[in-house]
């Protein structure tokens, strides 16, 4: 068996459910983009007025669930099985929406370079935990028509892993298509073997804008992946309660995936959020806070529920340095993340809310998923009960320390943290210098730089990539890496 969390009874979930469905087919939703408002209303879907929300009928919604994906795999970079997302196997992926970093030679706060980026994804590629990369953050090196396929560009270039990321117009699309192109045969295979998810957010208030229609549509449409990710703020722009913020989000989720099932029934769609609660005090959302994290763990269940894969941003810090605080709110939330059998989290390696990247936060908590990890496996027997002979062996030797059972079952019983998390008895700890965690995980990370290996690129390979993102740019400016 496997550890489980259960936060809604039958009752309350069918009633979510009920009420999300309720929503859709009589509030309806805002969908600015034309060109999906247009497949709508050709679809049969009705209109709230000329311009008014489109409302999806319960039985559309419905159909539209049945018809996505229990599970799908993603592939690497050479194009090899990589995570199944659906399994209830949790894969943790940084956060993807960073501005600054926490520069861990300096300790200073400041805008993230091209070259932040690449020492990111050095060191992503070689965590065992961080199971998925992302376009963790922007670059302000590089103009932001092309910043999206920048990062892509640069994360394919240094890495083999299977990844999250996003487009930041509605135009962009295209461009990241072309991108992963390059390590596939073709079109029809970067569809077969996708090798990433890509996120699709809904606005609030019912609403999908335009660069989230035009995105959803391309996406779907080559085949690529999508999660929908509503921002549901508790107090804000939904009930404070959890019940009612979870059927606000459900609607917005549900509304997604209908359009994603028109688009191309089957296509691989996860049930995503993105939860935070607004404080009056401070007028600050932290999606850390813990009735956030509740409602987080519930709606990623009702994915669950629904048969649908699921994604969460959460295991991450709303601390401004790596503190007890940040080490506390990532431990929560990616604890929480594998009981719930969310299939995908991003959140690892941020500040901030979200807007700072630190590498050696991103170290610390590839150890703190994978203690998550090491807890969510299944609990089966392993010749232990009865106990018999190990109560024998006990009484007789006064311990089990090299008994049979002891040395067959502890390799795989016992976490053995990496040297990032502090199990020393005090004199050993001060032998090796009285080091807090942020210390050993400057050192790692600096360890982690000097050991990467680049992946084997094909040069025309990387000089078409490069070429892709010259002629987004306004200028002939030089890329900055």
């Amino acid at each position: 068996m496997r550890p489980t969390l259960r936060l809604l009874d039958d009752e309350q979930s069918d009633a979510v459910l009920a009420e999300a469905l309720r929503i859709l087919a009589e509030v309806g939703t805002k969908v600015a983009g034309a060109g999906m408002r247009e497949r709508l209303l050709d679809a049969g879907f009705r209109a709230d007025g000329p311009k008014g929300r489109i409302l999806f009928p319960p039985e559309r919604v419905r159909s539209a669930i049945g018809s996505v994906p229990s599970s799908f795999m993603l592939f690497d970079r050479g194009g090899q099985a990589y995570a199944e997302l659906g399994v209830g196997r949790t894969c943790f992926a940084p956060g993807s929406s960073g501005l600054s970093v926490l520069d861990h030679r300096s300790g200073l706060h400041r805008e993230a370079l091209s070259a932040d980026f690449v020492d990111y994804v050095k060191v992503g590629q070689q965590l065992r935990n961080i199971r998925l990369l992302a376009t963790a953050f922007s670059s302000a090196d590089i103009e932001p028509l092309v910043s999206d396929a920048w990062r892509l560009y640069l994360l394919l270039r240094h890495s083999t892993k299977a990844f999250i990321s996003g487009a930041f117009s509605e135009h962009g699309v295209p461009r990241l298509v072309q991108l992963m192109t390059l390590y596939r045969r073709d079109a029809a295979d970067l569809a077969a073997r996708p090798m990433g998810v890509f996120t699709v957010t809904a606005a609030g208030t019912f609403t999908y804008n335009e660069d989230s229609c035009a995105n959803l549509i391309d996406y779907v449409e080559a085949g690529i992946p999508v999660e929908i990710v509503p921002i549901t703020l508790m107090g804000l722009t939904a009930p404070v309660t959890t019940l009612g913020a979870a059927a606000f989000h459900t609607a917005e989720v549900l509304a997604g995936v209908t359009m994603a099932q028109l688009i191309r029934p089957g296509a691989p769609t996860v049930f995503g959020g993105a939860s935070a609660a607004f404080h009056m005090q401070n007028t600050t959302s932290p999606m850390t806070a813990i009735e956030a994290l509740r409602l987080t763990s519930a709606t990623a269940l009702m994915g669950k529920r629904l048969g649908m894969p699921t994604q969460a941003y959460t295991a991450f810090s709303e601390a401004k340095v790596l503190d007890a605080q940040a080490g506390a709110e990532t431990a929560m939330g990616a604890l929480l993340a594998v009981a719930a059998g969310m299939d995908s989290v991003s959140g690892p390696g941020m500040l901030d809310y979200l807007l700072t990247f630190s590498l050696p936060k991103l170290v610390v908590d590839d150890e703190i998923a994978g203690q998550a990890l090491h807890f969510g496996r299944d609990i089966v027997a392993a010749d232990d009960l009865p106990t018999s002979a190990l109560v024998d062996e006990l009484l007789a030797e006064g311990h089990v320390l090299v008994s049979e059972h002891t040395m067959e079952h502890w390799p795989t019983e016992l976490h053995l943290p990496a040297e990032v998390w502090d199990r020393d008895a005090r004199e050993r700890w001060t032998s090796k210098g009285e080091l807090d965690v942020a210390a050993r995980a400057r050192a790692e990370v600096q360890r982690l730089l000097e050991a990467y290996e680049p992946p084997e690129t094909d040069p025309a390979v990387d000089a078409e990539a490069r070429a892709i993102i010259r002629s987004g740019l306004s200028t002939g400016a030089e890329l900055p890496y």
